[in-house]
């Protein structure tokens, strides 16, 4: 059986635009109906990776380019974080899978301060896998009138991927970064764009994503 907690994670190359899977969905983004989610982009998830190499150097950059590129067009960010020392009650079944977490210590809960919350953008505490879960992300985008959303972040095949799905059941079109979200392995990667793109949402690289803003 294997432990809970973080695998170590060896560097890997993002996918190039050529390796973006092609999507079933139809769906153009529009800026004026968009939002962007920054996903877990904390020290303690952080930790895995070589911060200098890629996939993790260049999601970095990539994300504070969505960023920008959102603040600048006027499109709501909205970032999740989970709390540390949480309660094994609150924690539930992701304890059995992950171990205790992180705790509430400055190398552990702090959003990556190059990719810091701005003055009017949104941070929802994460609970479970997908940013919707006991979370008002939904009720916020509504009262925006937003209804894609854009996903970045780690990991790719896990919170990314179950928010991308979970959005799609709530008629909220899911757009993924492909080369703004880091994972485990270059299989998983690549395996949570393939899912995405078969199944609930649109795969673009962030040229792509930043152009259609």
């Amino acid at each position: 059986m294997s432990q809970p907690g973080l695998p170590q994670i060896a560097p890997y190359p993002l996918p190039d635009a050529a390796e973006i899977p092609a999507a079933r969905a139809s769906w153009s983004l529009q800026r004026d109906r968009a939002a962007l989610l920054v996903h877990d982009m904390q020290h303690y998830f952080l930790r895995p990776y070589a911060r200098e190499a890629d996939p993790i150097a260049t999601v970095i950059r990539n994300i504070a380019r969505l960023a920008g590129a959102c603040r600048a067009a006027g499109i709501p960010i909205f970032y999740t974080a989970q709390q540390g020392d949480q309660d094994r009650r609150d924690r539930g079944l992701q304890a059995d899978l992950w171990g205790p977490g992180m705790s509430g210590a400055p190398e552990h809960q702090p959003i990556l301060p190059a990719l810091a919350p701005q003055p009017g953008d949104f941070v929802l505490v994460k609970h479970r896998y997908s940013a919707f879960q006991r979370s008002n992300l939904e009720t916020l985008m509504r009262a925006r009138g937003r209804d894609q959303l854009v996903i970045c972040g780690i990991y790719a095949h896990i919170g990314c991927l179950l928010t991308a799905a979970e959005a799609f059941m709530r008629d909220i079109e899911p757009f993924f970064a492909a080369d703004a979200v880091a994972d485990f392995s270059r299989d998983k990667h690549d395996m949570a764009l393939s899912y995405i793109a078969g199944v609930c949402g649109v795969p673009r690289s962030t040229d792509q994503l930043v152009a259609a803003l």
